[in-house]
């Protein structure tokens, strides 16, 4: 195992970049909380369990941008663009990837990272071979690899692949490379939604 990924270079840099940009954002946050729940009943703060470190589960906080209970309709945990469950200020929170700044809060408990693996589900850990389940080696991350090549749009397979490379070459040059370009990609939304042959169909 790559020893960078367990290293206290690494949950340094989780602490020097989450801590300011938790106080940085929290205006942010709040207003989009506040715009989440004017527009749609329901908590704007969206909570799921995950699967995180070593299998163990999580609860991930993201603003909320589709209607409440939006899991339990249509395509279920699938969400295309277009998708009618999606508000319209959960797809300018999704645009810009405001939804996800919640994360900073599970990177200050330690569930997650900065870089790494995105945090899933429990029914799609539970389709993993044995050689995909390394991806379970390390704390999930707000960013990834994966994410700043092709994102949702990329069938699941391939950036579960994407994500054991990262396992393999991780380094704090190569986590400073990810969080730059994944900040440009929450400007552009490059990658978003699954497409035709993108994201996981269970």
């Amino acid at each position: 195992m790559n020893r960078y990924l367990h290293s206290r270079r690494k949950r340094a840099l989780d602490l020097a970049v989450a801590v300011p940009l938790l106080v940085v954002s929290a205006p942010v946050v709040g207003l989009a909380a506040l715009a989440v729940r004017l527009e749609s009943s329901g908590h704007p703060i969206y909570k799921q369990r995950r699967v995180g470190l070593e299998g163990h589960a999580f609860e991930v906080y993201k603003l909320r941008t589709m209607v409440s209970g939006a899991e339990h309709m249509g395509a279920g945990m699938a969400v295309d663009a277009g998708d009618a469950r999606i508000t319209r200020i959960g797809a300018i929170l999704r645009r810009t990837s405001i939804d996800e700044l919640p994360n900073l809060w599970n990177i200050l408990k330690g569930e997650m990272s900065l870089v790494g693996p995105r945090p899933t589900i429990q029914v799609q850990v539970d389709q993993y071979t044995d050689r995909q389940r390394r991806r379970l080696s390390v704390r999930p991350g707000l960013t990834g690899w994966a994410q700043i090549n092709g994102r949702a749009s990329l069938p699941w397979s391939e950036r579960i692949e994407l994500d054991l490379v990262y396992l393999e070459r991780a380094s704090l040059r190569l986590d400073l490379r990810i969080i730059v370009l994944s900040a440009r990609m929450a400007v552009t939304g490059h990658g978003l939604y699954r497409g035709e042959t993108g994201g996981w169909r269970g």
